[in-house]
């Protein structure tokens, strides 16, 4: 089944724009945005199942270079 999701990014200062664009390329992150708040940017990504999400956010968007932290919030259907 596939998993959708919204990473919340924290970058750190001076890092957003190239982190915005690094996640703009991963294949499985459908939107990104930098925001206002206690995150710099936000990004809706799906993937096949939620190993394929996790492999996302820790190999890929973790890995980019300004990455500080992350939330990872799963969409549920209600």
């Amino acid at each position: 089944m596939a998993v959708s999701a919204y990473v919340l990014i924290e970058v750190a200062p001076e890092k957003t724009k190239a982190a915005l664009q690094a996640v703009c390329k991963i294949n499985g992150v459908k939107s990104a945005h930098a925001v206002t708040g206690p995150y710099d940017i936000i990004a809706f990504c799906e993937a096949k199942d939620l190993k394929g999400c996790g492999e996302l956010v820790i190999s890929k968007i973790r890995a980019i270079s300004g990455v500080t932290r992350t939330l990872t919030c799963v969409a549920i259907e209600i």
